[in-house]
């Protein structure tokens, strides 16, 4: 108690950032539905069933260069002369090796039997049906041994992979069509705010366009979601609690821009500890302080905050993690890897927060890569992100120096 009598309300200290995470990701179960999908509609979603190759990569010794099939033995050296005696073009079946010939083979071709090396084109010279080899051959160049990538029974995909054209390359070569995957994560999402309208519509008094809730999208689509988009909810209480316990019925995630600080108009926060529990409303970052986690009815609930730059590092932060663990993918893949470049600027005042600073990197005179700063902190200039191609990290309680080496992390490891 105060010594008016009142009752005072301790909030909450801000939560450092691995501890934040930390948390989040602790909540996070992966869905438990699968299907069984071809693999040309399996990109960007997450498997479920590891992958066994059922052949061998090779299925068979081929040549690894366009050449000549030989037995080592023989050439005698140099300028040794040997009959063609056949052409293996890739997809051929050759016969034998006969003794004292070469085959005229091509790269990927399989390599006949009695051959134990391939002299590349380039050593040789071709005369009618005869081939004058210039350099004495090493049993085994120039072949790729059967099974040398993969072998039958080897896992060469494993469960919790988040599928990219690689890994469906790699799919294809031992045969696979098709591939038992996660079903996709459902995501429920709204704004709130009266001043919210739109694109498209004119613009009335104290409104602006509703940015985030495409903003949102987007990043959820890129994450392969399922979106239930409940629109734009009005600024009460009781509409936040429709809004909310109707999101949570109907999806594996609810998410939400604006709303989570602490005015007189921003009911998510009373909403959500009425519907369930918050477990997590503010961290030590900026942007994005005011991040709301919790739980409605038993669906987690993810609250970013109003602010269109606050919202997108939230989210690439820690709803980007959190998706990708729900969705069933392996934990060394959850988090993004930075960078380390010399900074392009000075950072003098060391700041209570950690700050990840909209920058871009690109090479300078020398081809040495260096991070520059957008001019602007403010969390409300979405131009800022459209200039930046990633975040900078800016340590707390520290300064830096042009020169010193700040770590980066680029957008292409927040946005894929």
């Amino acid at each position: 108690m105060s010594e008016c009598g009142c009752e005072t309300v301790t909030e909450p200290a801000m939560k450092p950032l691995e501890e934040a995470l930390e948390l989040l990701l602790s909540h996070a179960r992966a869905v438990s539905g699968t299907e069984v999908v071809p693999l040309a509609e399996a990109n960007g979603r997450v498997l479920a069933e590891s992958v066994v190759s059922r052949i061998n990569m090779p299925p068979w010794d081929n040549s690894a260069m366009d050449g000549y099939a030989v037995n080592s033995a023989d050439i005698t050296g140099p300028g040794s002369s040997l009959r063609i005696s056949q052409r293996i073009p890739a997809g051929a079946a050759p016969e034998p090796l006969a003794p004292g010939t070469a085959a005229r083979i091509f790269t990927g071709a399989p390599v006949p039997e009695q051959a134990d090396s391939v002299v590349i084109q380039e050593v040789c010279r071709q005369e009618g049906e005869q081939v004058l080899i210039d350099e004495v051959p090493q049993p085994g160049a120039n072949i790729r041994r059967a099974g040398e990538d993969t072998r039958v029974g080897q896992a060469v995909l494993e469960s919790g992979t988040r599928l990219g054209a690689q890994h469906l390359g790699l799919a294809a070569s031992v045969g696979v069509g098709e591939l038992t995957v996660y079903r996709r994560l459902k995501v429920a999402l709204f704004s709130s705010g009266d001043e919210l309208i739109n694109p498209g519509q004119p613009l009335g008094p104290g409104q602006i366009y509703n940015s985030n809730e495409y903003t949102l999208q987007a990043l959820l689509q890129s994450l392969g979601c399922e979106l239930v988009s409940l629109g734009i909810v009005a600024d009460t209480f009781d509409a936040t609690c429709d809004a909310l316990s109707r999101a949570a019925a109907q999806s594996d995630l609810v998410m939400t821009s604006g709303g989570v600080s602490v005015g007189e108009e921003d009911h998510l926060k009373p909403a959500v500890e009425k519907l369930g529990s918050l477990d997590l409303w503010k961290i030590a970052i900026r942007p994005g302080k005011p991040l709301a986690f919790g739980h409605i009815q038993g669906t987690p609930f993810i609250g970013t905050p109003g602010n269109p730059v606050s919202l997108f590092v939230t989210f690439c932060l820690f709803a980007r993690p959190f998706i990708l663990k729900s969705q069933g993918v392996g934990e060394s893949q959850l988090l993004p890897t930075p960078i380390l470049a010399r900074a392009d600027f000075d950072w003098p005042r060391p700041e209570k927060r950690r700050e990840f600073a909209r920058a871009r990197i690109q090479p300078d005179e020398e081809g040495v890569a260096r991070v520059s700063l957008y001019s602007s902190r403010s969390s409300g200039v979405l131009n800022s992100l459209t200039w930046a191609n990633g975040l900078a990290i800016l340590p707390e309680q520290q300064t830096l120096t042009r020169g010193d080496m700040v770590r980066f992390i680029p957008f292409s490891e927040l946005l894929k």
